[in-house]
């Protein structure tokens, strides 16, 4: 006598125009838009809706430090003839519990625009599974095989550690678990100067803890290295401690907390420093393991799925955005890259238009006080590329509402060519990631200084900084005996 097992036959394969893997903010990004047309759109999550840009980046960083931004300007209301209600002006409280319901209050109130339910009432249905490649036209979640003209991956990144000995054994927090505290760190060690360590560092700092930032390189080394001289030195008056160049040897647990161990100038004695926390921000790996790439004929790298310029894999009919994307097309960490580059395949997806990214025109920022925004070349870029290149300048101390506000920390500097076209902007001051909007469109569209010149803008506002360095191309003119000729001609005509 013999018995067999019956298996259930699974559901009949979806057949959808595009599949998009990942709900993060790329992803979702493209199955609203796509859906916005009419077109069928299966979208896969096995995690939380929203990704990184409500758990990890944006939206909670921004929070965190808005608080702390209020902490600073009940310190700082003296400076306007203001008390915040004692002799003891600078001994703000601050309940730290309560900061943490302000941000989780945050994430909550825009988390239902993320939702699967939301989706469902657009058309998109969710399967909340997990997705892997079977073969180059079919992905498997959980049971249900899907077939689609177009996959899209999108499942984005997660906190890295670096392979560093002894942090396996600390416990540390991360860019996501951060968030979850509910008690203020006193002590807290930052290892990582990018930009999401001096975001969080700087938060912390103003709030009451006691902060130390370890960099193996330099502070935003990516920066202008003008305007993170100006960021500098608004962390050092933060009271944040900073520690460049470091050889980091090993973390190790000790009594009360953790410690990250120096190695000390010229080989001296070693340098010890402790916290009650350890921060580790020092960068972020794409969440591409589970995905069983190489079924799909898709290529990958460290970097994640590695892409050309209009963002298709080595599969054509597999496109990859967002922080998981690496190669010609990838590389670009932000949400707002993320829904640039969602743009761009809807584009081919939808209109079989021929698209290519244009990494340039993506404004980096940094969301600390001062801000730090830049687009286009830098100014070392520029100089490798040609040696006539023009870099003009306005200070925020020339600002009249930087004056009334006293903000006069920063600048705006623009990188332009002989003929004045827009090759690259960085902006350090207040509302930098503001007045970069403007020149996103300048670099991107090849506009010139002088038709950022010509803009009516309304007094008094700090974008009036970049009207001003835009109008610092004609200066040089002025002094030219040609012109001087000219205009002395026509005064001979009233």
């Amino acid at each position: 006598m013999s018995t067999t097992t019956a298996t259930a036959p699974g559901p009949a394969p979806l057949t959808p125009d595009i599949c998009v893997i990942g709900a993060g903010a790329a992803g979702l990004s493209l199955a609203t838009a796509a859906a916005a047309f009419g077109v069928p759109v299966v979208l896969v999550e096995h995690g939380r809706m929203g990704g990184s840009h409500l758990n990890a980046g944006s939206i909670s960083a921004r929070a965190l430090g808005a608080a702390g931004a209020r902490a600073l300007a009940v310190r700082e209301a003296g400076r306007f003839g203001i008390s915040a209600g004692g002799p003891q002006v600078n001994d703000v409280q601050v309940n730290y519990l309560q900061v943490h319901d302000h941000v989780q209050r945050v994430i909550a109130a825009i988390a239902p625009n993320d939702s699967a339910e939301r989706l469902g009432a657009l058309g998109v249905p969710v399967i909340r599974s997990e997705a892997r490649f079977i073969s180059r036209s079919t992905v498997m979640a959980g049971n249900q095989a899907i077939k689609a003209r177009r996959f899209v991956i999108a499942t984005g990144s997660r906190p890295s550690a670096p392979p560093l000995p002894g942090l396996d054994a600390v416990p540390f927090l991360t860019s996501e678990s951060v968030f979850s505290l509910t008690r203020r760190p006193e002590r807290l060690l930052v290892l990582g100067a990018g930009s999401t360590g001096v975001e969080l560092a700087q938060a912390m700092a103003r709030l009451g803890s006691t902060v130390s930032i370890v960099e193996t390189g330099g502070l935003l080394r990516h920066a202008d290295p003008e305007a993170a001289l100006i960021l500098r030195r608004a962390l050092l008056r933060d009271g944040i401690t900073l520690h460049e160049q470091a050889r980091v040897l090993r973390a190790e647990t000790v009594k009360g907390g953790v410690r990250l161990v120096l190695a000390g100038p010229d080989g001296g004695t070693d340098h010890k420093l402790d916290g009650t926390h350890l921060l580790v921000a020092t960068g972020r790996a794409p969440n591409i393991e589970a995905l069983d790439l190489e079924l799909g004929g898709i290529a990958s790298d460290a970097g994640g799925v590695i892409v050309d310029k209009g963002l298709r894999t080595g599969n054509r009919r597999v496109f990859a955005i967002g922080d998981c994307a690496s190669g010609a097309g990838g590389g670009l960490h932000s949400t707002h890259a993320a829904h640039d580059q969602a743009g761009h395949v809807l584009r081919s997806a939808l209109f079989r238009l021929p698209v290519r990214t244009h990494a340039t025109a993506i404004p980096h920022v940094t969301y600390c006080h001062p801000e730090l925004a830049s687009v286009g070349l830098s100014e070392a870029e520029a100089r490798k590329r040609s040696a006539a290149i023009t870099i003009l300048r306005w200070p925020y101390a020339e600002n009249d509402r930087a004056q009334a506000e006293h903000e006069t920390d920063g600048f705006v500097k623009l990188v332009a060519d002989r003929r004045g076209r827009v090759l690259g902007v960085s902006i350090v001051g207040a509302g930098a990631s503001e007045l970069i909007a403007p020149w996103c469109m300048a670099v991107r569209k090849g506009l010139t200084v002088q038709d950022m010149a010509a803009l009516a803008l309304p007094y008094p506002t700090f974008s009036e900084a970049s009207k001003r360095a835009a109008m610092s191309f004609y200066a040089p003119l002025a002094a030219k005996p040609g012109i001087r000729w000219l205009i002395g001609i026509l005064r001979r005509f009233g």
